[in-house]
């Protein structure tokens, strides 16, 4: 497939073919809070809500990094923010909204900088000059005013953590991690102290805990480490936290956009969601957790994006734009879009939140080629997107200073956008927003999730992070949200994984610790072995260890008796998973043996020996049936 030539656009599927809603028609169109089942967005009636954003960039600083701050040729694209969204130097707020309302948006996507919350400087006059109601105040309070504004007028607001300080990404740059220039505990102080500022206002829809985390000058971030550097440990605690605060939030997460030296003698690239395969999150709710990826045609999955040789970080694999359509589309699915395959552990909706490329005066062809086969990966995949960016400066000569923007404005508030004709951009862009899809009421759906506890606890239970956090001291724990129950182990490798199938209803009650076998009450099920089992009418939902090692069961009562016939599943030389039913077909516990029961039963027990080398690591799992 070929692009369109530069300079030109489709006549066809112009700008003006899009279905434009009034604001007042949006605020009608859906209901806040945003939930997800299986791998689609729902708003609170359960329709499909698809997210049809833009990225309105500036509070994350647009300071390149070098030269005085307030000389405007040191911003990206000679764009001086002033640290709040751009734009509202020359455009009054409501012509913005209105113009994102042409562009058949339905969210935003609002980025800022950590700084931006103790910030006490007033923004000058002048980058608010189209709108004296923010004059005398701070870019927090700026910030407030816009969400403010957005929300009411029906959009729905995704806060992302783009920035520790006030520059513009993306090199080393001391943005390069959530704890780069502050610490970890600082970062989800911050994320907690918004959730608390906007936990009023329901449209405010989701928390995109941080932007593209990379390499510094020394150290990679990894996926499951357990240490500072660990993002996948870093989320899942900004994400509890933010839930215990806000159950209504969208936890977003993105994955690691940069391991490595970027040259030919070091292993380097970009593994996006690909460790969300052997690795994904569960939180506290299971039904808020979006997984989201970035894609510009000019980086790659194994190239940086950098240009000008080795010195500066070029390599010489290729770039996205340089795949042929096949490659291009089993590395969009490799990386990100495999996440939305139903019933698997990591099984969530995927939001491409950046992608983009420049419009008027584009002229590199592969790049508007990569454009076009891009957005009809999106479409195919019926997936929720976001452009970068929306909103830029339209220069003293009638052209767009940073091109990549989807509008910009001119010192008189004169848009120059895809609806005016010029932006060979407008074609796809319509057909993205066009696309069919799902639409309507989204079927609920079944859950399966894996807990982690190798590096430490894994506590998703409201119920006893509210009435019992640290059941068993001095061991690690893991224990499955309040609506599921615990179906599989991993041998010595602390993994376990949980599903709501058939899920029994709990009685009122306290939960009882296991950890000797006094409830093995129905004769000895697995003989010369030690055994953990719950008592009658309970069902497994947690469990301990110690260095791999069996040390306690965690069992919730039944609100209706249970069936105490059951069989052994061993898994001590083997897997031993069913055949067919949910997060079968993934490693939810790399490099061990894993026993799993069938979607139709419980764990009642446990059997281990401290044996040779054995260690008391999980056998067996006594799996009885529900009905």
């Amino acid at each position: 497939m070929t692009g369109l030539t530069p300079g030109t656009t489709s006549a066809a599927t112009s700008a003006a073919d899009i279905t434009v809603l009034t604001g007042e028609q949006l605020a009608e169109s859906w209901r806040a809070p945003l939930s997800t089942r299986g791998r689609y967005i729902v708003d609170a009636d359960g329709n499909r809500f698809k997210l049809k954003a833009g990225n309105w960039s500036g509070v994350q600083g647009t300071w390149e990094g070098s030269g005085d701050v307030n000389d405007p040729a040191n911003h990206q694209a000679d764009q001086k923010s002033n640290n709040i969204p751009l734009g509202l130097d020359r455009t009054p707020m409501a012509r913005i909204l209105a113009d994102f309302h042409e562009l058949g948006l339905n969210s935003i996507r609002l980025p800022y900088a950590d700084a931006m919350i103790r910030d006490t400087t007033v923004v000058p006059d002048s980058a608010v000059t189209a709108n004296p109601q923010l004059k005398g105040k701070t870019p927090l309070q700026v910030y407030d005013a816009v969400v403010a504004a957005l929300t009411a007028d029906g959009f729905a607001v995704i806060l992302n953590n783009h920035t520790t300080t006030y520059r513009f990404c993306c090199s080393l740059d001391g943005n390069e991690r959530w704890n780069t220039s502050q610490s970890t505990q600082e970062w989800i102080d911050n994320w907690v102290f918004l959730v608390n500022r906007y936990k009023a206002n329901k449209r405010v829809v989701g928390a995109d805990l941080r932007n593209e985390v990379r390499r510094n000058t020394t150290d990679d971030p990894n996926w499951g480490w357990g240490n500072e550097h660990d993002l996948h440990l870093a989320l899942a605690k900004a994400g509890d936290k933010i839930q215990q605060t806000d159950p209504d939030m969208l936890i977003i997460m993105e994955g690691i956009n940069w391991q490595g030296i970027p040259q030919g003698m070091f292993a380097h690239g970009r593994p996006t969601l690909t460790p969300v395969r052997n690795l994904s999150h569960t939180l506290i709710d299971s039904g808020k957790l979006v997984y989201s990826a970035h894609f510009y045609g000019f980086t790659g999955p194994n190239h940086t994006g950098a240009t000008g040789g080795w010195q500066n970080g070029e390599t010489n694999d290729p770039r996205y734009r340089d795949l042929s359509p096949e490659d291009l589309v089993k590395v969009i699915n490799d990386q990100a879009l495999f996440v939305t395959q139903a019933g698997q552990h990591f099984t969530a909706p995927v939001w491409v939140s950046e992608f983009g490329t420049g419009g008027r005066g584009m002229t590199d062809a592969k790049e508007i080629d990569w454009f076009r086969r891009f957005t009809d990966i999106l479409v195919k995949n019926d997936t929720d997107f976001a452009m970068w960016p929306l909103v830029g400066w339209t220069g003293a000569d009638g052209k767009p200073q940073d091109n990549w923007a989807l509008t910009t404005y001119d010192t008189s508030g004169k848009r120059l956008g895809l609806q005016e004709g010029g932006d060979w951009r407008a074609a796809d862009w319509t057909k993205l927003v066009n696309a069919p899809g799902k639409t309507g009421q989204v079927a609920q759906v079944n859950h399966w999730n894996m807990l982690s506890t190798k590096n430490g606890n894994h506590r998703a239970s409201r119920t006893m992070l509210a009435t019992r956090p640290d059941w068993l001291p001095g061991n690690n724990q893991g224990n499955c949200p309040d609506t599921q129950r615990l179906i599989a182990l991993g041998r010595g490798s602390g993994a376990g994984l949980c599903t709501d199938v058939g899920q029994p209803a709990k009685a009122a009650g306290s939960w009882t610790v296991v950890t000797d076998e006094r409830y093995v009450t129905h004769g000895d099920w697995a003989g010369g072995y030690n055994k953990l089992q719950c008592p009658d009418n309970t069902f497994a939902v947690g469990f301990a260890h110690y260095g791999g090692s069996m040390r306690a069961l965690l069992c919730a009562p039944s609100a209706t008796p249970l069936p105490l016939n059951g069989r052994n599943v061993w898994f001590d030389r083997g897997d031993n998973r069913p055949s067919s039913g949910g997060a079968v077909q993934n490693d939810w516990a790399v490099g061990s043996y894993k026993g799993q029961c069938a979607d139709n039963e419980y764990v009642a027990g446990v059997a281990f020996r401290w044996f040779w080398s054995e260690h008391g690591e999980p056998s067996a799992l006594l799996c009885r049936p529900l009905a």
